[in-house]
């Protein structure tokens, strides 16, 4: 009697270890499922994200190639020195594209049709064309002005120059103060026009950093507003 219950309690612990050991190992697999997951979803937004750099870096050169081609091909007596510079801002643009693992040289022309990009509907209340300075205040200077919106539909991206907050436009002419609100992120920067480009408002590196998304060099969803 005494021997069958010495194996019965050897028999009860080996189908508590073998029971342990099935548990532990589904706990095991449904562990490394859950990193599998979590590695294909961080993978997945690390692409893009990368694709939104590659995107605003390639519509920034298009806007640089662009207004270079348009100053030689309309040259005045500054043409020249203007183009020397957006040489440079080009060059700097494709450094930026080599760091961020972009295809070097790729370019993207904004879109400056006036229209809602494709998917983008109007936001409630703005009709193209429709004064909405009541809808955003100016962040830099801390109170709402009336702004004239213009260049429905534009993206906006970055010039690639340095030095304080400033934008250039092919529209606006030097001195005009235009303000720019990223809808995404409900940032905003009034800057002050103080060269032509190729684009409706194209930002220097100090006023994009005020209203970007992090990681992101376009604005897909921008209110332009021509303020003063």
């Amino acid at each position: 009697m005494s021997r069958r219950r010495t194996l019965g309690t050897k028999k009860k612990i080996a189908l508590l270890v073998g029971a342990a050991t099935m548990t532990g190992g589904g706990a095991f697999v449904m562990a490394n499922a859950s990193n599998a997951a979590q590695t294909t979803q961080d993978a997945r937004t690390k692409a893009a994200q990368d694709a939104g750099v590659c995107q605003g870096l390639a519509t920034a050169l298009g806007n640089n190639q662009r207004f270079i081609e348009g100053q030689r091909a309309d040259p005045d007596a500054q043409s020249q020195a203007r183009i020397e510079n957006r040489e440079a801002v080009v060059a700097e643009i494709e450094r930026k594209q080599a760091a961020s693992g972009c295809a070097v040289g790729e370019s993207a022309q904004d879109s400056q049709t006036g229209r809602p990009q494709a998917g983008q509907p109007p936001q409630a209340g703005q009709e193209a064309g429709q004064d909405t300075g009541d809808q955003a205040g100016d962040r830099a200077g801390g109170a709402a002005q009336t702004g004239e919106q213009v260049c429905a539909g534009s993206t906006v991206t970055l010039s690639g120059e340095g030095g304080a907050p400033a934008a250039s436009s092919n529209q606006f002419p030097v001195g005009t103060r235009l303000r720019v609100t990223n809808l995404d992120n409900d940032k905003s920067t009034t800057v002050e026009v103080n060269s032509v480009s190729g684009s409706c408002a194209l930002l220097n590196d100090a006023a994009f950093e005020q209203v970007r998304e992090e990681g992101k060099f376009l604005i897909r969803r921008a209110l332009i507003e021509k303020v003063g």
